[in-house]
């Protein structure tokens, strides 16, 4: 299946219909059934003690398979998530974005199931992993 949209669709399709976060993600790589987004991590993402908040954590992975799926089926701006699932596994870098490396594991005709890796920029080991279904809207 050939990707519907490019990094580039994506882009415009956050500023469109989300700008009150599209300043805050980047799109750095997308494939077929895959996708790498960037959290652009800055002092509204920290908690108490300087590390970044597991609400911004979350909404990387939940922004990046909700990419990946668009990537697939097109601009449906009324995907969304029915089940999530995260482990924050240790604290992310001090002052690093963070990079969320997403696969789609099954696109059907009214879900999508993703898994997610998020890596502090520069940094091997994974802080968190997520896998969310999303519930694809009817063809109108």
């Amino acid at each position: 299946m050939a990707l519907a949209m490019d990094r580039a669709a994506l882009a415009a399709f956050l500023e469109t219909e989300f700008p009150q976060v599209s300043g805050d993600y980047t799109v750095d790589a997308v494939d077929e059934g895959t996708i790498t987004v960037r959290a652009l991590v800055g002092d509204q993402h920290l908690r108490p003690g300087g590390t970044v908040s597991g609400p911004t954590l979350f909404a990387l992975a939940d922004v990046s398979i909700y990419l990946a799926t668009l990537a697939m089926i097109g601009p449906k701006a009324l995907a969304v998530t029915t089940n999530a699932s995260i482990d924050f596994m240790r604290k992310p870098a001090s002052g690093a974005d963070l990079l969320c490396q997403c696969r789609i594991l099954k696109l059907g005709r009214v879900l999508a199931v993703g898994d997610c890796l998020i890596f502090s920029d520069g940094v091997d080991e994974p802080v968190a992993r997520a896998s969310m279904t999303y519930s694809i809207p009817p063809a109108r």
